[in-house]
């Protein structure tokens, strides 16, 4: 029996020994309940205060983004795995369904379905000799599959369009073409909170567990029966997955994409989203690629400087908030109400 199961004897119920009581702040608090609720509040409210096509589009590119952080902090937040190239699953999703879909006239679902299957692959065959590094290493060999990526997607005009990128035939499902940007808000957000809830249940189950066992030592989860290998591929290849799948549909929802989407600057900011909003918190992952999708946006005057900006929120959220900005936050605020 768990620390936290209930003994029950006739119509006495009773703590099991060491049992907590689980508190209002516990619910409010957690990523299951509070952040859950917090997230689908915020998403259903957003269309109300929208006005206009560019907020409309900010608000696709967030919920794009934060889906694609929830996945990649499952790898580096929870199973501590630098990825540095994730950027390059993005992209080569986005390329696949693209070509599938307007060069071979493929219906836009099962090329969406080809493209994702397709990074799937590749991640799972690069996992096992990639992930057996480690640190510094594993960040450099991560660092050079998107360059390789990029550059195959850059140098092979014939197919991809080159460093002009290429047009991409409109979303249709069942005959009816998906324009509007509200229809594609509800999709996006729907996904978002899919991939939200499928995190949360993971990081919940034996399986978040051992990622956590992983980021503590590895050594010492292998030691402990773990199969180190298994797990550090399963959320690499999910993360892959997840990447692809939202770049599919950002090619099929602006209707062109360019090599730069599978670049390093790219994989950076994801990367940056994670550290920002705080590793191993999904509401910190959906804070992190709020703050740094808007954020440039507002910051216009400094567009020249926007890589140096980047580089010092960095700098100052590591040296201040070495958490991130959610759990520092979350912590400051259950200590002021006890």
């Amino acid at each position: 029996m768990s620390a936290n199961s209930v003994e029950t004897t006739g119509d006495a119920v009773a703590l099991a020994p060491g049992a907590r009581v689980q508190t209002w702040k516990d619910v409010v608090f957690s990523a299951r309940y509070g952040g859950f609720a917090a997230l689908v509040v915020a998403l259903l409210i957003t269309p109300l205060f929208i006005d206009g096509l560019y907020q409309f589009d900010m608000a696709i590119l967030v919920l794009i983004n934060a889906t694609v952080v929830i996945a990649l902090n499952l790898l580096v937040g929870y199973a501590g795995q630098v990825s540095l190239g994730h950027a390059a699953f993005f992209g080569l999703g986005g390329y696949g369904t693209a070509i599938l879909a307007t060069q071979h006239d493929w219906p836009a679902l099962l090329a969406l379905a080809a493209g994702v299957g397709l990074v799937v692959l590749i991640a799972a065959v690069m996992a096992r000799p990639i992930l057996r590094l480690k640190g510094y290493y594993l960040a450099m060999a991560t660092l050079g599959l998107g360059m390789i990526i990029y550059l195959i997607l850059t140098q092979e005009s014939w197919l991809t369009g080159g460093p002009d990128g290429m047009s991409v035939a409109p979303l249709e499902v069942f005959g009816y073409t998906v324009f509007d940007e509200l229809v594609w808000y509800w999709v996006l957000a729907a996904i978002l909170v899919l991939m939200y809830w499928i995190a949360v249940n993971i990081t919940d189950s034996p399986v978040g567990r051992a990622l956590r066992a992983l980021h503590g030592s590895e050594v010492a989860a292998d030691n402990s029966g773990i199969n180190v290998n298994h797990y550090k591929s399963l959320v690499f290849v999910l993360s892959a997955g997840v990447a692809a799948l939202m770049g599919g549909l950002y090619a099929f929802y602006s209707g062109f994409i360019t090599p730069s989407q599978a670049g390093f600057m790219h994989s950076i900011e994801l990367v940056v989203m994670v550290v920002l909003g705080g590793m191993a918190s999904l509401v910190g992952a959906v804070v992190g690629a709020l703050l740094l999708t808007l954020l440039p946006q507002y910051l216009v005057v400094f567009a020249e400087y926007e890589w140096l900006m980047y580089g010092l929120v960095l700098m100052l959220v590591m040296i201040f908030m070495p958490k991130g900005l959610v759990p520092t936050l979350h912590g400051l605020i259950r200590r002021v109400l006890g």
